[in-house]
């Protein structure tokens, strides 16, 4: 079990307890659950799919799908704008596979961090992540989509760049902002592999 698959446990566990105690008498002392990321997000409630017409789908996953997507461009835009010290090596696969027309490996990478955000942060219930563990997911011995491993530094940017998308997609509460640094800085050590 991952560090953060422990941590969304007890997040639940925590909620589940919330809600056995909340039926004493003193219910009016007893401080409200805390809510999960993804029901900060929208949570359970369906909304019309901008993206599949005729289709519904839960709010906290396309908050999530929105700030995977554009989490994914911000990456593919600093690539192609040449700067110094983008992720380039780290996702040359994906890249070159984008730049020959092929967008299939793009789409898998935007529903497998979509289920994987959405099901590590209380939308366990109806969202499910099948794809490798961190380690396996991040190491290209292991992940042919993975150019080479990451830094600390690589994975600092990465995180920006979710700061920044998240921004872009309406994300704006600090607290919440820091829940979801959170998250993230509790994946660094599976995924920087590299000094």
């Amino acid at each position: 079990m991952t560090k953060f698959t422990r941590i969304a446990l007890c997040t639940l566990l925590l909620g589940s307890t919330a809600v056995i105690t909340s039926c004493s008498n003193d219910d009016d002392n007893q401080a409200p659950a805390a809510k999960t990321i993804y029901a900060q997000l929208g949570g359970t409630t369906k909304v019309a799919d901008p993206d599949n017409a005729g289709q519904m789908i839960e709010q906290g996953r396309l908050s999530y799908r929105k700030v995977v997507n554009s989490t994914i461009g911000l990456i593919v835009a600093d690539i192609q704008s040449g700067a110094t010290g983008n992720l380039g090596a780290h996702f040359a696969p994906i890249v070159g596979e984008v730049t020959a027309g092929n967008t299939t490996k793009v789409a898998v990478l935007s529903k497998n961090l979509t289920d994987f955000f959405s099901a590590n942060t209380g939308g366990g219930a109806t969202n499910k992540y099948t794809g490798l563990d961190m380690v396996s997911a991040h190491n290209p011995a292991v992940n042919a989509r993975m150019g080479v491993k990451a830094t600390g530094a690589d994975y600092t940017k990465f995180e920006g760049y979710v700061g920044a998308a998240a921004g872009m997609n309406g994300v704006t509460d600090q607290k919440l902002i820091g829940e979801i640094v959170t998250v993230l800085e509790s994946l660094r050590a599976p995924i920087v592999q590299a000094n």
